[in-house]
């Protein structure tokens, strides 16, 4: 890379960077130049040709910055309203030291008549929020109450959660040779034969600081894919198997799998005597899990569960893949336990095109943890966490978010007075079920507020302060893919635009800070916090970043035969048992079964067939597009321009069956509410199937509640139960529970008010309610029909 991170370039200056908050997508750290004239305006972007992962390659979200940095509707100031003009659009402009005075006396005020527990912080998805979110929680309002706070926190938590219960290791990684300057040319490197990409869509999603279109160059190498999802995307297109599956049953597809591997005596001997523990119970439980065991549950047929398994376990090396949809299910722990046990028994674990491991978190990403040292332990002892029910969470520094919404509306064992949105827009189908529920326990706080770059819904409904926040092209920062659980490499973000009085997240934790805790705040600038953390494991600093442009860290394969996963230095892996364990030895104490299995999901045709009769469609929501993160963009004209509608996708004899044509407006509906989206109709998803898209709400619309930017129309998330979550805490059914669908004329047809909204007093059956199913078996739950 080029020495100079900032140079003159003809009449323009132009600064290298890395893209890791808005308006990019998730984090990855894409390269790139941002060129500026000779005022400080921003003329262009370009793609970076010597970042060693995105290569010059950038998303449409880092092409439209120019929109997202002149758009008129920028959060650019601090603004304040009063309580009771929630909903309306009365915001006042305020200076920054206006808006600390009133954070300070709100804060102070609840500490000393509530206690710190009672504020709460609602933590958005992915980039530096992921980072500086838990600090601003515990080290300024000096709360144990943080979260992010999709139900079961069904999003990259339990997968990080259980690799590191079975693995002792961070983030179990596709080897994409991210660690190698020369990539796929390294001559430790190799292309693996397999991959299956399970629950994963990595070319619109490029999830968790993995980079999509790296899939389609290991492609372009030989590799072949195995897709394990509900819908034909592009790439299921071209795999050599597609095990196209209920939403729902990933468990089931894993042990069937593992029947095949294990029963046919295909997995790799020597690596399971050494190093993974528990293999002859996993055979045990698997010995009945046959494909045709698996078929009638998952509608995948048998041969080709058998088949893809038999590809995977026979071509050394392959690797897998795991993604959201993994998280999103109650029995999701139990699926990311079969996948790791495959990958594991076949030997593929930390080898030249396998899956790459490391240590469960690095510096910065184990300072986000540290920062609980702020919170008193008679604090601490209030964290809303559930442990009864879901102890794993007593493993983590975050509230149970299906806990929170129960304490939020019983006020016991006590209320909270105090929310906190942070880089997050909940009430907009992104991370919320059940959002009427949720915004009405949240307007009885004595004070609520938020940073983020736009006027959200949220905002707009439930705040009394918010603050602007800057996009990454405004101000400094460190890219930290994988969050410190499996980071590549470092990347440096160069300001290259005035933010004007916006400001980043860690510079608002910091100046918040001092007000409250200077004690954990001891850096003046953003420059001076990263030098420090980078300096506690290198014998450089930010500086030295910004001129390398990116490090990537060192890396070698087989650290489980060298000690290097283990903090005694000892070789194995940092478990109980020192192995890999296929055979949990410590499930059993949460009161979880040590071996994975598969329960069917709470609302589905099986479990729930009365309700099926009247909801015979399985919906699955949450499929990623190129053009938009979660809810945000929603207000870019180009991105906009490309995908201007939400859209359900039915299958062609689906919807001719129900008179549905392409574009018509159509009602998704199930017992717990209405959402309405435009169809698609298309064979990527079975006749049994529909998938709807989440995030929508309408900045063109009116602002003011109850309308609030159209968040209630086309509110997927008002049909997913909170509290469907798995034994360990985690999971939920963002993408499997039932639903009908059927014309209607227009989006107000799925609107809602919440201040109307009543729980419904009985959902119908069992199932449905608190708690989840128990884990029996197939056979069991459905003996005699």
């Amino acid at each position: 890379m080029d020495a100079e991170w900032k140079k003159e370039v003809g009449d323009l200056i132009r600064v290298r960077t890395c893209g890791w908050s808005p308006p990019g997508d998730h984090p990855v750290g894409c390269g790139m130049f941002i060129y500026t004239d000779k005022d400080g305006k921003f003329v262009k972007v370009e793609g970076d040709p010597d970042h060693p992962i995105s290569q010059g390659r950038l998303c449409p979200r880092c092409l439209a910055m120019g929109e997202f940095l002149n758009s008129p509707d920028r959060i650019k100031y601090p603004m304040k309203r009063a309580r009771e003009d929630r909903g309306k659009d009365t915001w006042e402009r305020i200076t920054w030291d206006e808006a600390l005075d009133i954070l300070e006396r709100e804060v102070k005020k609840i500490w000393e008549n509530y206690g710190p527990e009672t504020i709460y912080l609602f933590q958005g998805t992915g980039r530096e929020a992921t980072l500086y979110a838990p600090p601003m929680a515990q080290a300024c309002f000096k709360t144990p109450n943080c979260s992010f706070s999709m139900s079961g926190g069904s999003c990259y938590g339990p997968r990080t959660v259980v690799a590191d219960f079975l693995l002792g290791a961070g983030y179990p990684e596709l080897d994409y040779a991210a660690y190698f300057p020369d990539r796929y040319d390294d001559p430790r490197y190799e292309i693996p034969k397999y991959i299956i990409l399970w629950g994963k869509s990595p070319l619109q999603s490029n999830p968790d600081g993995f980079y999509g279109h790296a899939i389609v160059d290991l492609m372009k190498r030989g590799s072949k894919l195995i897709v394990i999802d509900p819908r034909l995307t592009w790439l299921a297109s071209r795999a050599a198997f597609h095990i196209q599956l209920r939403p729902g049953t990933d468990a089931a597809v894993g042990l069937a799998m593992l029947n095949v591997v294990l029963g046919e005596d295909l997995y790799d001997h020597e690596f399971c005597e050494n190093w993974v523990f528990g293999v002859d119970d996993l055979k045990e439980r698997v010995a009945d899990k046959t494909p045709e065991w698996a078929e009638e549950i998952t509608w995948v047929p048998a041969e080709v569960i058998r088949g893809a398994a038999r590809a995977f376990a026979t071509n050394a090396p392959s690797s897998i893949m795991w993604g959201l949809a993994i998280d999103t299910q109650q029995n999701g722990a139990q699926a990311g336990q079969s996948l790791l046990a495959l990958a594991a028994i076949c030997g593929y674990m930390d080898v030249p095109g396998g899956i790459t491991l490391s240590l469960p978190s690095s510096f910065m990403g184990r300072w986000r943890f540290e920062t609980a040292q702020y919170v008193d332990a008679e604090t601490m002892a209030k964290r809303i966490d559930a442990k009864e029910d879901h102890p794993a969470y007593a493993c983590g520094p975050f509230a149970h978010p299906d806990e929170v919404l129960t304490v939020m509306e019983t006020e016991e064992p006590y209320a909270f007075h105090m929310a906190y949105f942070y880089a997050t827009n909940p009430i907009s189908p992104t991370v919320y079920a059940e959002p009427e529920r949720w915004y009405n326990a949240l307007m009885k706080m004595d004070f609520n507020a938020a940073q983020d770059c736009f006027m959200t819904p949220t905002i707009m409904g439930l705040c009394d302060l918010v603050l602007p926040v800057s996009g990454f092209a405004e101000h400094d920062g460190v890219v930290l893919p994988h969050f410190g659980r499996n980071t590549h490499f470092l990347g440096a973000m160069n300001a290259a635009i005035d933010p004007g009085e916006a400001k980043s997240d860690i510079e608002i934790d910091m100046i918040v800070g001092k007000r409250l805790n200077p004690e954990a705040w001891p850096w003046e600038t953003a420059e001076e916090f990263f030098n420090a953390q980078i300096r506690t494991q290198y014998d450089w600093d930010f500086n030295d970043l910004r001129d390398m442009g990116v490090f990537q860290q060192n890396f070698e394969y087989r650290k489980y035969e060298k000690g290097m996963l283990r903090p005694d230095g000892e070789p194995g892996f940092n478990t109980p048992t020192g192995m890999i364990e296929v055979c949990s030895s410590i499930y059993d104490d949460f009161g979880e079964d040590e071996l994975p299995y598969f329960m069917e999901p709470a609302m589905s045709p099986y479990s729930t067939p009365d309700l099926a009769a009247e909801y015979p469609y399985v919906l699955t929501t949450g499929g990623r597009d190129f053009v938009s993160f979660h809810s945000e963009h929603r207000q870019i004209p180009s991105l906009r321009h490309v995908t201007p509608d939400p859209l359900v996708t039915i299958n062609p004899k689906t919807a001719r069956a129900l008179g549905i044509n392409a574009g018509d407006y159509v009602c998704i509906e199930n017992p717990l509410g209405k959402c309405v989206e435009r169809a698609r109709i298309s064979n990527e998803v079975p006749e049994r199937v529909v998938h709807a898209t989440h995030g929508w709400w309408y900045p063109e619309e009116e602002g003011e509640a109850p309308n609030l930017f159209g968040t209630w129309k086309s509110n997927v998330n008002k049909l997913i139960p909170m509290y469907k979550v798995g034994k360990l805490g985690y999971g939920a059914p963002y993408k499997n529970v039932l639903c009908k669908i059927y014309k209607v004329d227009g989006y107000d047809a799925g609107d809602s008010n919440p201040a109307e909204y009543q729980p419904p007093a009985s959902r119908g059956p069992e199932s449905m309610t608190k708690g989840a199913p128990s884990p029996m078996s197939y056979e069991a739950k459905h003996a005699g029909e």
